[in-house]
């Protein structure tokens, strides 16, 4: 109870946060701050590489038209700056998230941008120490070329795009100011039209960034929501099974408490009725006594069967394992309903497959299923009906039964409902039979004690056939009884 109550609260945390984080810090808009920075300094460390790589291509180049001591100078301050942002973005890392000051944090890395930009545009200076036209086209395409990338990586953090990506600008249009064989416009405004497209592409960037973040969000939202539904639905279901147990446990126990008060009444009833002292005085007396036992034997029944299903879903049902002869079984069963079924004119007739091996089974179970079966056949049947019995062994080697009636049938969103415990179809509402609705459910649950599978067929105004097939681990092959089929046989 604890744990549960514990995983509950932790769940309800887990989602407030997660709801939490769909608002920015002013509480207006979805931002997502934290992650959008978490996102800027994972690509600060993970491009840091390729970046001062580049870096190392560009002063090496650079040596083909200047000075050694130009391109290593500008070469050592880029890979400064570089391990500068490098750290900056490892200590937002390392931080506690709950501590990080978002604002602080964004103006820190808007400023390392900065200062990494103006490092990266001071390589126009180099120009100064080499004249020609191809080493202006170079260091022109070098710094578009950052400026692409570096726009790129401070895409998460808006501001430190125009921090990464301005300062180089202006050192694009300054490359060409002065030119004779190139117009320096030209150079100017591809130099601005780059700035404006890198802007634009950056936006897109960190607007599908917070589109896959929202889309995160909102994920983690119905996950957690999923979570706590389930963990009310596990403590629910935990307290319907605690309850259906402890009143199973009780039915269970209260055999004796029900049955003896119950055995007075009838035996004295039966006294009565059969006025074993002498007459009654009045004989109305005599008629109260009949009464009084039936009412008595059929409230001994519905107790009998409440006392048995109730031990079957506690799993305190006892099974006593033997060899059944599953065909003489059912033919005694039949037997026993066979005046029932007489006195409503109704033809019972069977059919056994000859050669039926024996059965490992429950015999006092067995012999329950088979009766409670025909009981509700018999019961549903109309006069001038006929009742099929089959015992068969089925191609894939289970043993099974069947009981086939002429009956009205079960409507087909009828059949779950009569297989639980009081429940009743129509049709005997509309008969007003006597049953509370235990006995497909018993059935049901001595069929599951035995591995077995029971199977309920039926169509309205043509009949019911209900077949229970046991595992074919439980059928004995080599012990064999035979009996000569009563009726047609069955495949």
């Amino acid at each position: 109870m604890n744990l549960t109550i514990r995983h509950r609260g932790k769940t309800r945390r887990d989602l407030q946060q997660v709801r939490d984080r769909l608002m920015s810090q002013n509480g207006t808009t979805p931002a997502y701050d934290y992650e959008l920075l978490f996102l800027f300094a994972r690509n600060q460390i993970s491009n840091n590489p390729i970046i001062l790589l580049f870096a190392l291509v560009v002063a090496g180049l650079c040596l083909l038209w200047t000075p050694w001591i130009w391109p290593v100078t500008w070469l050592s301050t880029v890979v400064f700056a570089q391990g500068s942002a490098k750290r900056l973005a490892r200590r937002l890392l390392e931080e506690e998230s709950e501590t990080v000051n978002l604002k602080a944090w964004e103006r820190r890395f808007t400023a390392s941008e900065f200062f990494t930009a103006l490092l990266w545009a001071s390589l126009c200076l180099v120009t100064g120490r080499a004249d020609g036209f191809a080493f202006d086209v170079f260091i022109f395409t070098a710094l578009l070329i950052i400026a692409c990338v570096r726009t790129i990586q401070a895409s998460p953090v808006f501001p430190a795009v125009y921090a990464a990506s301005l300062p180089i600008t202006f050192a694009l249009m300054l490359t060409f100011i002065g030119s004779t064989q190139i117009p320096p416009a030209a150079m100017i405004a591809l130099a601005i039209t780059a700035q404006a497209l890198f802007v634009m592409m950056a936006r897109r960037i960190n607007e599908t960034a917070k589109a896959m973040l929202h889309f995160r969000a909102e994920k983690d939202i119905l996950i957690s929501e999923l979570e706590e539904e389930k963990s009310k639905s596990d403590e629910g279901r935990r307290r319907a099974e605690d309850a259906s147990l402890a009143k199973s446990r009780f039915l269970a126990t209260m055999s004796h408490e029900l049955r003896t008060p119950l055995n007075a009444i009838l035996g004295f009833s039966e006294i009565l009725q059969d006025e074993s002292y002498g007459p009654h005085s009045t004989p109305k007396y005599k008629e109260y006594a009949a009464d009084i036992h039936r009412s008595g034997r059929h409230l001994l029944n519905l107790i009998n069967e409440i006392l048995d299903l109730s031990r079957i879903e506690a799993g305190r049902y006892e099974v006593s394992e033997t060899a059944v002869n599953l065909v003489a079984t059912l033919e005694d069963c039949c037997y026993l309903m066979s005046l029932r079924a007489e006195a409503k004119d109704i033809e019972l007739a069977e059919a056994f497959a000859p050669d039926t091996p024996l059965l490992w089974a429950d015999e006092r179970a067995v012999r329950q299923i088979c009766l409670n079966l025909l009981s509700n056949a018999v019961k549903f049947t109309p006069p001038g009906g006929r009742i099929t019995v089959r015992c068969f062994l089925a191609t894939d080697g289970r043993l099974a039964f069947s009981i086939l009636d002429t009956g009205p049938g079960i409507p087909d969103d009828e059949i779950e409902k009569i297989m639980t415990a009081f429940g009743q179809g129509s049709i005997a509402h509309r008969t007003a039979e006597d049953g509370a609705g235990l006995g497909l459910p018993i059935v049901h649950g001595l069929v599951d004690l035995h591995g077995g599978e029971l199977k309920v067929q039926s169509r309205l105004r043509e009949g019911t056939k209900v077949s229970v097939f046991f595992p074919a681990s439980r059928v004995m092959p080599g012990f064999q009884k035979s009996h000569p089929p009563t009726g047609a046989s069955a495949a």
